[in-house]
């Protein structure tokens, strides 16, 4: 296989787990209309909670993607939506892994909390028994670099195998890492993307924030009340242009460069002059070497939150000038939630999609202004557009912040 200096890296497959559908026709679709995905959540009691509701996936459709050998029950959840994502993906791109040398496929995962539902497990277990015996197959299952390697197994890939914690903007850091890898020619294919299922841990962490909204995830919206936590997995089939090129494959888009920054400013709270954000967005547009006036769309990292989408509008104005009014700008995490690890892989697949398809996806529950959020955030309606730049913006805690840019193939 070609390893041109200079063979861009492309995205010929798409895997989606999501609380509006699994696959990429159910979820972009439902996304397109505007469904929310938001519901009473149901995995848990949440009665202890001032909030009960988030985004679930419907788990029982995933199990078929597993070997008959292994049932579901012999992996945690994350890895069940990684590989069932990543199997989407590999059947999306039309590759046959048995013609392909298993050593030059790698995987490249995100994750903010892991199988952290597994550790909720383990901790119900030491506080119910007195003899604090606890289940040895939920710490085997528990590590969050399990999951990366399962998908590997489960395909049977020999590359490298990574797992990125950077919490919500783990997906973009996974994505970019695996185009490094590709283009210094590591390996010819890469699954790369996020995974989070949903975690009692991370729903009692921003309840006790007073960061979670009682029912609706508002973005940018004057009244916006907070996020949902909310679960899934996206992962992208990456592979140089040459190669999808001789075999015909379906190209959506390419990855055009990435930028990632830390602002070491607070654990929780973007930098007040969004230092991290603007260095990210500018990273990337640097390393694509695209101009600001050619980004047609960006997909925001829009949680709900006051600080949050305040800061990202602040930011998004500061790189882009007077052209930021002219951008469409929107979140899908007002129609499934914050699906944290797995929320910018599945933001990245948006972006593919857009380019491929010609839609931008709304921003839905937007309905009152903020003097402070002023740019156009595609609001409740999906809009008919040539994309041929899109940004993918992932701000996380500890002051991680990404973005990815795509662009449409020529």
């Amino acid at each position: 296989m070609s390893k041109g200096p200079r063979d861009a890296v492309v995205v010929t497959g798409i895997g989606l787990v999501s609380p509006v559908g699994n696959g990429v026709q159910e979820c972009w679709q439902a996304l397109l209309e505007g469904k929310s995905g938001i519901g009473e959540i149901r995995s848990f009691d949440t009665a202890a909670f001032r909030t009960h509701c988030g985004g679930e996936v419907k788990v029982h459709t995933l199990a078929r993607y597993l070997q008959a050998t292994r049932p579901s029950s012999t992996v945690g959840k994350g890895s069940l939506f990684a590989i069932a994502a990543a199997k989407m993906a590999v059947e999306d791109a039309g590759i046959d892994l048995n013609d392909i040398d298993p050593f030059r496929l790698g995987v490249c995962c995100g994750t903010t909390m892991g199988e952290c539902q597994l550790l909720e497990k383990i901790d119900e277990q030491f506080v119910g028994d007195r003899d604090c015996s606890i289940d040895a197959d939920l710490l085997r299952f528990y590590p969050p670099q399990l999951i990366p390697c399962n998908v590997a197994r489960e395909l049977g890939a020999g590359g490298p195998v990574h797992m990125i914690t950077t919490a919500c903007a783990a997906g973009n850091y996974a994505i970019g890492y695996a185009v490094d890898l590709i283009k210094e020619g590591v390996i010819d294919l890469a699954l790369a993307g996020g995974v989070d299922p949903l975690s009692r841990v991370a729903f009692t962490g921003f309840n006790s924030m007073l960061a979670v909204s009682p029912e609706a995830c508002q973005p940018f919206d004057l009244k916006r009340r907070g996020i949902l936590v909310s679960e899934g997995s996206g992962m992208l089939l990456l592979e140089r242009a040459s190669d999808a090129r001789a075999r015909s494959a379906h190209i959506y888009a390419e990855i055009a460069g990435y930028g990632i920054s830390n602002d070491a400013y607070h654990m929780t709270s973007p930098h007040p002059d969004a230092r991290g954000a603007i260095s990210a967005m500018q990273g990337a547009l640097r390393e694509a070497g695209v101009g600001i006036h050619e980004v047609d769309y960006i997909s925001a990292h829009g949680t709900g939150t006051a600080a949050n989408d305040r800061i990202e509008t602040y930011a998004i104005k500061q790189v882009f000038q007077k052209h930021a009014f002219n951008i469409p700008v929107s979140s899908i995490k007002s129609m499934i939630g914050h699906t944290m690890g797995a929320a910018s892989a599945i933001e990245a697949a948006v972006c593919a999609l857009a380019i491929d398809q010609g839609f931008i996806p709304p921003t839905i529950n937007y309905v009152t202004p903020d003097p402070q959020c002023d740019l156009d955030y595609v609001p409740n309606h999906s809009r008919k557009a040539r994309i041929n730049v899109a940004l993918s913006n992932a701000f996380a805690f500890g002051g991680n912040c990404s973005a990815l840019l795509l662009s449409r193939h020529a």
